[in-house]
């Protein structure tokens, strides 16, 4: 999943995508309100993390044009305002969930997990294939009843992969999920990436290539 954190404290937003990139999302960082538009309409984002008082152009306003734009990405609203009526007002905007500072940042990332599975087709909260299943609350992956250890690039793009549910996804898309806005599209980062996660999955491979398409997920009998 790959999120924009739009926050002026430029050290806590910082922290924030340290956090993130850490649990396997892919995190981009602005300062201000009329970069996060711009960023918005050059990159495919899933969740904004939208601090509300921000220069340049408001989060109120950041938050208003979205829903206007009609651009397909879920708002968290963040504010040092704690009252009833801040928090309605920016569900009033068009926010998606709402966080009030200071906040744990186990509760962030359990709250952008959330909104993450609130495409136009509900997703389980568990994904599975075959005997392969990913728990993105836990950050775990099993299959045949061993826990894997992979690192938050092969996590991510597993993530992905058991999304499409066998559908195909292209290199691009994954580049474009799963790493942030400094990945060099001319890098071998995807294909290392997609070959380190076949290894650690194991056989009978599961992580097919189609090619001159892009990646899926296939039976063994595939």
């Amino acid at each position: 999943m790959r999120v924009l954190i739009v926050e002026d404290e430029v050290v806590l937003a910082d922290s924030i995508r340290t956090m993130l990139t850490r649990a396997s999302f892919a995190a981009d960082a602005v300062h201000d309100g009329a970069t996060a538009l711009e960023w918005l309409t050059i990159n495919d984002y899933d969740v904004v993390v939208l601090d509300r008082d921000l220069p340049v152009v408001h989060g109120d306003e950041v938050c208003r044009q979205i829903g206007e734009q009609g651009l397909d990405v879920r708002v968290l609203m963040l504010t040092a305002a704690r009252g009833l009526g801040d928090t309605v007002a920016g569900f009033e905007l068009g926010a998606d969930d709402y966080l009030s500072k200071p906040f744990a940042m186990q509760e962030l990332i359990a709250r952008l997990t959330a909104l993450g599975r609130r495409p136009a087709r509900a997703l389980p909260p568990v994904l599975a294939f075959g005997d392969l299943t990913l728990n993105a609350y836990r950050r775990e992956v099993w299959r045949g009843g061993e826990l894997l250890s992979l690192a938050p690039k092969e996590f991510a793009v597993l993530q992905l992969l058991m999304r499409a549910d066998g559908g195909v996804v292209s290199a691009e898309e994954l580049l474009e999920k799963a790493w942030d806005e400094n990945a060099n599209p001319f890098t071998s980062g995807v294909r290392v990436t997609i070959s380190t996660l076949r290894k650690k999955l194991g056989r009978p491979w599961i992580v097919g290539t189609v090619p001159g398409v892009g990646y899926r997920m296939e039976s063994a009998d595939e």
